[in-house]
C-alpha cells in the first residue's frame, strides 16, 4: 500500500531541521520502503515540512518507519499525518 506522509515542522525550527537533515536524508536513502520525498517550502523558499510517499505492507510499517526517522527524535515536527494514497500518474 501507498502512504503518504504529511508532516509540518514546528514554527522555527527551521535550525533543528538543518543540523538532522544530513542523518534524514540518510534514512530516506537506506529506506525500501521511500518512493518519493521532499521538503515544503514557506513563502521564503525555505523548509517547513516534509512530504514523503511510503510503500510499506500496513500502516504498522508506516508508522514504524516514522517512528526511526531522524528528523521525529529531534523534535522537528508540529503534525505528522499519515494517510492512504493512491497513485494515479506518475
Amino acid at each position: 500500500m501507498l502512504v503518504a506522509l504529511i508532516a509540518l515542522d514546528k514554527p522555527g525550527a527551521l535550525a533543528v531541521r538543518q543540523n538532522t537533515r544530513a542523518d534524514h536524508v540518510a534514512y530516506l536513502k537506506s529506506s525500501q520502503a521511500v518512493q518519493q520525498a521532499g521538503p515544503f517550502l514557506d513563502a521564503n523558499g525555505e523548509m517547513c515540512g516534509s512530504l514523503i510517499i511510503l510503500e510499506v505492507a500496513d500502516m504498522a510499517q508506516a508508522e514504524a518507519w516514522v517512528a526511526g526517522d531522524p528528523y521525529g527524535a529531534a523534535g522537528l515536527f508540529e503534525t505528522v499525518t499519515l494517510r492512504p494514497w493512491n497513485r494515479v500518474i506518475g
